[in-house]
């Protein structure tokens, strides 16, 4: 009953920030990462230290996870085309799945390297101090990157950038895991380094579980959460003239809303009102939600 993108056609400058904001912040990451994962890889090689390599290698993850958010964006804010009647949102969706993925992947391996070193306590070696160092900057830049991402993601309201922020801060989070086991190694307890690898492993592998589990669900259609579904029927309720509201659905479509329902309307009014109740309602909701489109059907009800 609306054309598709109605309430975004008189923001198409906010949406343009929105993808070079995407775009910046996510090369920023690619530069930290960058720089971090050659730095740990080496230094790791160099000082013996198998926590550090690992984490170096998930650096080095997060620079494949940038690629992938960079392409989501760039291809994600195409108008829609006869195949895709609905935009290329969904994008999003398929970039989170890959992120998650590439992070549970990458935890696999990590669990399987520790596992056999820990299994081969004579094959740790003494870990040079310098890793310790280089673990305590890594914390800092991932953490300090972290809050960055999050700050953008939220400004613009990207799922896939608040996926790739809490990369971030899984990376921060392992890194400190890192520090602890480098620290405990340089004490005299050497296997604390490949057990900080199997711990770097199990929370990769767990977030990138998390990621690709919501991401699944999103592109099967998941709708919105009790509170979101609850406002919107709460805004189409608050029209004037709209007498109740049922069979309402809604689904995600990248980080918009799809919304169909039914408006329950005097039956006395004539077809042009009806119709112009119901507009005003869809652009209520387009307007107080991030809902791309409102599809309605009217019901007359007769009134006593």
């Amino acid at each position: 009953m609306n054309d598709l993108h109605a309430a975004h056609l008189n923001d198409a400058l906010s949406d343009s920030e929105r993808s070079v904001a995407a775009r910046n912040s996510t090369l920023v990451s690619v530069a930290v990462n960058v720089v971090l994962s050659t730095v740990q890889v080496m230094i790791g090689v160099f000082s013996g230290s198998q926590a550090l390599i690992a984490d170096g290698v998930h650096s080095f993850s997060d620079l494949l996870a940038d690629f992938v958010v960079l392409l989501a964006n760039k291809y994600g804010k195409k108008a829609p085309d006869e195949d895709h009647q609905y935009g290329h949102l969904r994008y999003e969706n398929a970039a989170s799945l890959v992120l998650g993925v590439l992070l549970l992947v990458v935890g696999v391996g990590m669990l399987w390297s520790a596992v056999i070193k820990i299994q081969h306590p004579e094959s740790i070696p003494q870990v040079h101090v310098i890793a310790l160092w280089v673990a305590l900057f890594a914390l800092v830049a991932k953490e300090g990157l972290f809050r960055y991402l999050l700050a953008v993601a939220q400004r613009i309201r990207s799922s896939m950038l608040i996926a790739n922020a809490w990369h971030a801060r899984s990376d921060a989070a392992s890194s400190l895991v890192v520090a602890i086991g480098i620290g405990g190694n340089l004490l005299g307890f050497s296997l604390l380094d490949p057990i900080a690898a199997l711990v770097v492993g199990c929370m990769v592998g767990r977030m990138g579980w998390t990621f690709a589990w919501d991401a699944m669900h999103d592109l099967m259609d998941r709708a919105v959460s009790i509170d979101e579904y609850q406002a919107i029927r709460a805004t189409l309720l608050g029209t004037e003239d709209v007498i109740g509201v049922h069979d309402m659905r809604t689904r995600k479509v990248g980080d918009l809303i799809l919304v169909d329902v039914h408006l329950e309307l005097d039956a006395s009014l004539t077809v042009l009102q009806g119709h112009d109740i119901a507009t005003l309602a869809s652009d209520r909701v387009m307007k107080s939600h991030p809902v791309l489109n409102v599809m309605t059907h009217v019901d007359p009800i007769v009134l006593n």
